[in-house]
């Protein structure tokens, strides 16, 4: 069997592996996935008049602003999703299976791209089940044309590729799952300081910066002009260059530290 064959098999044996894990385990996927659908109940049906006033102008407009929120929310789900990520990672590191893989004829970077692999699936299950959501409570793209639907899906698995290395990076340096679900904590923050719940210029002067120049806001306004037709500008060209820069540092330091780590 060439080695391309036998990479192939293995990680496909590994994403098997992993999704039965989920399957037979889903509580944490379940609790990290309500995380975004409390945040946009919460801040459509208790903030959601308050919010668009502010955001419209002093005119409430509750649908506005729930179209407004959900790009932001989408990519916050897959923050959440890949915490989950970490804390498999985690576990297979300190539970001994990974000295066991070590010892077996399997491509060994097998394991790592299963849980990509694996990750990235449950990512988009999750955004389909947030994005249910969002319709069933009002949210409406009807001004996308199909090309923009593809692009939004495309920028969303990026998204969940870039963010998942990311989160296989911080399990492999976690020394327990404890830990590894808080070095991911920042994944599930950065939205909540971006424009994913009022724009930028919203913000105090101080602040601003920090909102801009981070990945999930440039993400965010392009996916929002994809589905609703605003101004996308820069943001596409620096969502991607976003996506790309963290899935290869991600990767890099993921491969590095997998093939140097004695446990």
């Amino acid at each position: 069997m060439s080695p391309l064959a036998l990479a192939v098999r293995d990680s496909s044996t590994m994403l098997r592996r992993n999704l039965l894990h989920a399957r037979r385990y889903p509580s944490l996927t379940l609790n990290l996935l309500l995380t975004p659908i409390m945040l946009l109940l919460l801040f459509v049906y208790i903030f959601g008049d308050t919010m668009s006033a502010g955001i419209g102008g002093g005119r409430p407009d509750r649908s506005e602003y729930i179209a407004y929120i959900v790009p932001g929310l989408l990519l916050m789900t897959i923050g959440s999703t890949v915490v989950g990520t970490a804390v498999s990672v985690s576990n297979d590191m300190t539970e001994g299976i990974i000295a066991r893989f070590r010892t077996m004829a399997i491509h060994r970077g097998s394991v790592i791209i299963g849980h990509v692999i694996g990750s990235v699936l449950q990512s988009v299950i999750s955004v389909v089940l947030v994005g249910a959501v969002a319709v069933a409570i009002g949210f409406r793209s009807t001004d996308a044309t199909v090309l923009e639907w593809l692009a939004a899906f495309g920028l969303l698995v990026l998204f969940a590729m870039a963010l998942t290395w990311i989160a296989v990076g911080m399990g492999l340096i976690s020394p327990n799952a404890e830990a590894a679900s808080n070095n991911a904590m920042p994944l599930i923050l950065l939205p909540l300081l971006s424009s994913a719940f009022v724009p930028i210029h919203a913000m105090p002067g101080w602040f601003q910066p920090i909102a801009e120049y981070q990945p999930f806001t440039p993400a965010i306004e392009t996916l929002r002009g994809l589905l609703l037709g605003t101004e996308i500008g820069n943001n596409g060209w620096l969502a991607v260059v976003w996506c790309l820069g963290l899935a290869v540092l991600g990767y890099f330091w993921s491969t590095s530290k997998f093939n140097h780590d004695p446990r």
